[in-house]
């Protein structure tokens, strides 16, 4: 039984078959990457996980419960994070402000900003703030403008505030999207980090397969909301399915 189980998941918008009985096993301490063409119902499944959407039929259960109908905080609160393809930071914020921020999130969801205002510098929230923004190197940025920094430094950031509440899963959207292969390398080489500093299971959706082959253990390939094949990325690589769902021109 894997940390992350989604059994025959539906989901259709009109008369579009988005999701097509999806079954995903997703296994403690491992990083499972999906991939597929445009349309293959990506980004529609990781909103299924983050309970953004509700499937026509199918489950969804992170460590035995269900994620189904749950708001945000409350996918927080079970112990799971989200990274946005666009970072998602509070540009007019610091760089410490922004990591502070998520710690101040109240149970029902708002921010208990007061508390936030008058936390002090040598709080132990602060500490654990900084030792985060050391952990993905931006301790030197802290009293940056968010909105002033790198693509490379926001996604830093935007990593720092998922992770500052000790997420047990990591749910990347295309993390490397619009980044220079520089900044590319730098986030594939803090990903490795964090998971051995912490042994956090990573659910990922990327189409870059510089950065699947570099992180993932396990792949899931969909095509047209439905998956065609799950394997070790050695054996994805070459499979016939896999380039008849990317170049249409493999027997299958």
């Amino acid at each position: 039984m894997g940390i992350l189980e989604v059994t025959g998941v539906n989901k259709r918008f009109g008369g579009l078959q988005a999701l097509g009985d999806v079954n995903l096993n997703v296994q403690e301490g491992v990083c499972h990457a999906i991939i597929g063409p445009n349309g293959a119902g990506k980004s529609t499944l990781l909103n299924v996980l983050v309970g953004k959407l509700i499937p026509d039929s199918g489950t969804v259960t992170f460590d035995g419960q269900s994620v189904l109908g749950r708001k945000p905080h409350q996918i927080n609160q079970m112990g799971i994070s989200r990274v946005f393809q666009t970072p998602e930071i509070f540009a007019d914020q610091t760089v410490l402000e922004n990591v502070l921020i998520p710690c101040f999130a109240g149970r029902d969801g708002s921010f208990r900003m007061h508390a936030y205002e008058s936390v002090g510098q040598e709080t132990d929230i602060v500490t654990q703030a900084m030792e985060m923004l050391r952990e993905v190197n931006m301790e030197k940025k802290t009293e940056m403008l968010a909105g002033s920094l790198s693509r490379g430094d926001k996604r830093r950031l935007e990593m720092a505030m998922s992770l500052v509440q000790n997420p047990r899963l990591l749910l990347l959207d295309e993390p490397t999207a619009g980044m220079a292969r520089a900044d590319t390398n730098n986030t594939i080489d803090l990903l490795k980090e964090i998971r051995t500093n912490r042994n956090i299971t990573m659910c990922i959706i990327e189409h870059d397969m510089h950065v699947v082959f570099s992180l993932a253990d396990r792949i899931t390939v969909l095509a047209q909301g439905t998956p065609l094949v799950e394997d070790i990325p050695e054996n994805i690589k070459g499979h016939p399915k896999v380039r008849e769902a990317y170049l249409g021109d493999a027997e299958v």
